[in-house]
């Protein structure tokens, strides 16, 4: 079998998993239920997240909160400061992409 494959939970409950962890990404999936929110962190690499569900809240660095759609790929710069939020009525579903490997980044 040449291809890898991958799962991830289907849910409406709040989630955090690690989908892949190798040499080239870091891919984390992420569900969100109203009024919940990750803690305040600081990227380690360059961020790729994909709404695939609800609406998220991203508030980066001292900018107001910006809201992105499902359909919507928000990139994200190595260090910057976030908070992300659920604050809509929808479950808030995304994938988030680290590219490179947060262990293989180099500034």
């Amino acid at each position: 079998m040449l291809e890898k494959k991958y799962e991830y939970s289907i849910t409406k409950e709040k989630l955090v998993e690690r989908i892949v962890d190798d040499e080239n990404i870091h891919l984390n999936h992420m569900v969100l239920t109203k009024g919940t929110s990750l803690p305040e962190h600081y990227s380690n690499s360059n961020v790729y997240m994909i709404v695939i569900r609800g609406t998220m809240t991203l508030q980066l660095n001292e900018q107001g909160p910006q809201q992105y759609a499902k359909g919507n790929i928000v990139n994200i710069s190595y260090n910057t400061k976030m908070n992300v939020y659920n604050q809509g009525d929808e479950v808030l579903e995304f994938f988030v992409v680290k590219s490179p490997n947060p262990k293989n980044y180099k500034e």
